[in-house]
């Protein structure tokens, strides 16, 4: 029988950890239940995913300075004419596979900056060229939130009714949907597919009292650009203060990122607090990011994959959240009260939060082994759901998942 070829798309490879993880999780699934699937990749950042997932792939946009700004006449007319030939090429990359799989990620929503015109357009091309040339595009476990601006929630939203198959990461991203005129009826709800990858094997043992910090080059969403500069320079400055508590009281502090942009905020954290005491993780994966987690006894985070490593290790965390996701993740894993606004970053009340999250340190980690549990069976549903919905019931390579 002809293997089933499948492609994966979105900004992947491109320096976000979160991404890259979703990726890895649906290729596990593919590698586990499809073995002769032929998989290859349409994304931002080809070179990183062949290099670390071994399969082909192919730049996701013609004009290769698409998210670089465009300012003069020679760039402005590249970009646009980047998105006529990204049409054909979208359209010639879809047809030649037999399904398409855009994993994870919050591709249906603007939570942070972003212009219609860039991944939106990519994405609508995408599940347009599937509807029109019969090839089935799959959203697993996307995120999704309400969206005002109307060119980009218009393009999320023939999207979504576009694609074959979806299912999201929590309730509110459905909610979302349907909010937004898309039939959700026969859509499911499963955990972040970032909760199948495997645990790390060893946990090793940090320095007593280690905390473990997730930073993130954070300006606000899409309805924040005005004082975009004012809402980084407070959390910036909130985040410094508690760092400099933690370390003023004996703490050993390790700084994590989620995304390569996120390095300027861990320089500066470094250049403020100078101290031995303030250490940065390098870290290149959800893998290496949870061995990181499970080495310290408690930790505050921002990014959402920041958050899931440290959960799914069973790590203690209090969120720092700028969007509704991070608030339902947490809820979802039986930590409710323990988020913190990110735009209104508050050190002294971070630090009362924080104190509060260690006196019920070991109650919080008995939670997240039953959470986890629960979240392991559900995302076998999920990947069963998938196979039942995508790959041939006469696959003979196709078996039903654990």
């Amino acid at each position: 029988m002809t293997a089933v070829r499948v492609g994966v798309f979105g900004l992947l490879g491109s320096g976000n950890l979160g991404n890259d993880g979703s990726l890895e999780a649906v290729l596990g699934y593919l590698r586990a239940e499809h073995p002769r699937a032929v998989v290859d990749a349409l994304c931002g950042g080809p070179e990183a995913v062949t290099a670390r997932f071994g399969i082909p792939a192919t730049r996701l946009h013609w004009y290769r300075g698409e998210y670089r700004t465009a300012s003069r006449a020679g760039a402005v007319a590249g970009k646009g004419l980047g998105k006529l030939v990204d049409v054909f090429r979208t359209a010639a990359w879809v047809r030649r596979h037999d399904v398409v799989i855009v994993p994870g990620m919050g591709v249906l929503e603007a939570t942070l900056p972003l212009r219609p015109w860039g991944f939106p357009y990519s994405l609508f091309l995408l599940c347009a060229a599937g509807r029109l040339l019969g090839t089935p595009v799959a959203l697993v476990g996307v995120g999704a939130a309400a969206i005002r601006g109307r060119p980009t929630r218009a393009l999320v939203r023939w999207s979504a009714r576009l694609a074959a198959y979806r299912s999201y990461r929590d309730a509110q991203s459905r909610d979302a949907m349907r909010e937004m005129g898309v039939d959700t009826a026969r859509d499911e709800v499963h955990p972040d597919l970032a909760f199948s990858l495997p645990t790390p094997s060893s946990s090793p043992s940090g320095p007593p009292g280690l905390v473990c910090v997730g930073v993130m080059a954070f300006h606000g969403g899409n309805d924040d650009r005005a004082r975009a500069e004012e809402i980084h320079r407070r959390y910036l400055d909130g985040t410094i203060r508690f760092v400099r508590a933690l370390v003023e009281e004996g703490r050993p502090v390790r700084l994590l990122t989620g995304d390569d942009v996120d390095a300027t905020v861990v320089a500066a954290i470094l250049d403020a607090v100078d101290s031995p005491l303030v250490t940065a993780a390098e870290t290149t994966s959800l893998a290496g990011l949870m061995t990181e987690m499970s080495a310290a006894g408690t930790a505050v985070a921002i990014r959402y994959h920041n958050l899931i490593c440290a959960l799914k290790v069973g790590t203690p965390v209090l969120a720092v959240t700028y969007a509704a996701k991070s608030d339902a993740l947490m809820s979802q894993m039986g930590l409710a009260e323990y988020c913190h606004p990110a735009r209104e970053l508050d050190a002294d009340r971070l630090l009362e939060q924080f104190r509060e999250l260690e006196k019920r340190s070991a109650e919080l980690r008995r939670t997240l082994a039953e959470r986890n549990e629960t979240a392991a069976r559900r995302l076998a549903h999920q990947f069963t759901a998938l196979t039942a919905a995508l790959f041939p019931t006469t696959d003979p390579t196709s078996r039903k998942a654990p």
